[in-house]
């Protein structure tokens, strides 16, 4: 069979109907070749010199881990958890409860690399909650500090991670076995939908789908660093890596990886603050954060950032929602010297799906980027289900080998989602542009119904964004007898102002057609978000569901 014609600029294929990478493919380890995740990115890290500088600092403590001790502690808790009284053995399922510390990076190397899977979660969540996640996992053994481990049903043996027991396990002198044999298809992770369309979903993640998002960040650094040496450029300074978002969150659990195959430091913080953040940042010459719409925000518009070094930092990642031009340009003439690079990617996918690369592709602000490697995307009419075109919006549909197994003990959820193709829907409302750009418009399920229109809440937060008085925003649905549903904004003043309904209703009005106006507006200290910035509507559609309907 012939390969279908592409489109060189858009990647869009008139016979498939299906939008193709652009990017130079990422060549993966057959997948008959058994290997697990841990041992792929540890294969990539050992094939580069052995490097100096920490594996790993806590943020607040500035408590640090060589590689060679991150290593050689991930080995020697893997031979104990395999040993007696644990006797851990492939497709046993951890349950894991606890905020970034250094011990979990350690964690997650050795149980992976033993084929354990791993199931972290949200020390925040409520004990309902981790019960409804331990039995959806089926995990037979959790891990936990002290501070949350009374959340975990009394039933589930627990691991206190700040233990003298544990710390014993991390230099035990059993004798190394060999690993298991870990085939590619196998679960490796099962991480926990954000659940802001509804209850959590397990999503079960292979060691497939982790070795392609690796292999892919991997091989664009060879690229880059090959690049800039065949032009006579000297090789950029060491990578010092930041996490705001959690390690239970998937971005969080990628990056880990990721960081370990590249040889960069990561910096952790157990909670996050503002304020720290930007100590960090200037106590650790960080170089690269990745962070949510919120944090450019803060950085963009805060004037803490002004009292800090923040000289280091090079690159910004931003994924989670979609970025506003306004708020990337207010963001880069603050910080003329950094790449604000964007993308898109869910849990589903592994934290995967599009970024852009390079300084000319993140000028194009408001983009998601273009498709990863090895990546095949539709645009999909959610009536007709007909595949559509550049500049045509619909249902964003993914297909390639960062897409999950499924929803673990949810058949029903997994078959609405993933088709007998393969392909994932997204649920979210999209389009790509003539040159292969993928822009979101909103999640499909958010978008307000007025009369006869919809509106995307995210445009209008957009908007929002950009009055210098606010500094925070969300859009919401509000029931109304005559429109069906108004837009209603929720809005947390910046310290200082005291900005109106009317000012607000005004501003926006001006700048969009008169079925998105801002018709009702509350006035909160914060907006309710997920670890990983996302706004939780669902939150502040439930605080109003007590009102009565406006007649505005």
């Amino acid at each position: 069979m012939s390969p279908p014609s592409i489109d060189p600029r858009s990647g869009f294929s008139p016979t498939t109907r299906a939008f193709y990478s652009v990017r130079p493919e990422t060549p993966l380890p057959p997948e008959s070749f058994p290997i697990s995740a841990a041992e792929f990115a540890l294969s990539l890290f050992h094939s580069a010199p052995f490097p100096r500088h920490p594996a790993l600092i806590d943020a607040f403590s500035s408590a640090s881990l060589s590689f060679p001790s991150l290593l050689s502690q991930s080995y020697s808790l893997a031979t104990a958890l395999r040993s007696s009284p644990f006797n851990l053995s492939p497709g046993t399922v951890a349950f894991i409860l606890s905020p970034s510390r250094l011990e979990i990076s350690v964690l997650y190397l050795a149980l992976i690399s033993i084929g354990v899977i791993v199931s972290p979660a949200n020390p925040a969540s409520s004990s309902s909650e981790i019960s409804h996640q331990l039995a959806l996992s089926k995990s037979s053994i959790a891990f936990s500090v002290s501070s949350v481990a009374s959340k975990i049903p009394s039933q589930v043996p627990t691991v206190i991670l700040d233990s003298p027991s544990f710390t014993s396990l991390l230099s035990s002198n059993l004798p190394n076995s060999p690993l298991p044999t870990i085939k590619q298809s196998d679960t490796a992770a099962i991480l926990y939908s954000s659940g802001t369309t509804g209850r959590v979903k397990g999503v079960a993640l292979t060691h497939r789908n982790l070795i392609a998002c690796i292999a892919e960040t991997h091989a664009r650094q060879i690229n880059e660093l090959a690049e800039a040496a065949a032009a006579g450029v000297p090789p950029p300074p060491q990578t010092v890596t930041l996490f705001t978002i959690p390690l239970f969150h998937v971005f969080g659990f990628f990056m880990l990886f990721r960081s370990v195959a590249l040889g960069e430091t990561t910096v952790l913080m157990e909670r996050f603050e503002f304020g720290a953040m930007l100590k960090a940042i200037e106590k650790h010459k960080v170089t690269f954060v990745p962070a949510a719409p919120p944090l450019i925000v803060g950085l963009a518009k805060s004037p803490d950032v002004l009292r800090f070094d923040l000289s280091s930092l090079d690159t910004m990642l931003v994924g989670g929602a979609p970025l506003g031009r306004e708020l990337a340009e207010q963001f880069v003439a603050r910080f003329p010297n950094v790449e604000l690079v964007q993308g898109y990617g869910l849990t589903e996918s592994c934290g995967g799906g599009s970024a852009t690369m390079g300084p000319e592709e993140s000028r194009f602000y408001g983009s998601a980027g273009r498709l990863g490697s090895n990546l095949k995307a539709k645009i999909v009419d959610p009536a007709t289900g007909e595949a559509l075109g550049p500049c045509q919006r619909g249902e964003l549909w993914f297909r390639g080998p960062i897409i999950m197994k499924g929803y673990v003990g949810d058949d029903e959820a997994t078959s609405s989602t993933l088709d007998k193709e393969g392909w994932l829907k997204t649920g979210d409302l999209c389009y790509f542009n003539e040159d292969g750009f993928l822009y979101i418009v909103d999640r499909l399920k958010e978008l307000i119904k007025y009369k006869a229109y919809q509106v995307p809440p995210a445009e209008l937060e957009l908007i929002l964004h950009t009055i210098p008085g606010i500094a925070d925003a969300a859009v919401i649905p509000y029931p109304n007898e005559e429109a069906g549903e108004i837009p209603m904004a929720f809005v947390v003043r910046q310290p200082g102002t005291n900005i109106t309904e009317k000012e607000v209703m005004d501003f926006v009005a001006k700048q969009v057609a008169p079925y998105k106006k801002i018709r009702r507006v509350a006035f909160v200290n914060a907006i309710p978000k997920s670890p990983a910035g996302k706004i939780l509507r669902r939150e502040l559609v439930n605080q109003t569901q007590s009102s009565l309907p406006s007649k505005l």
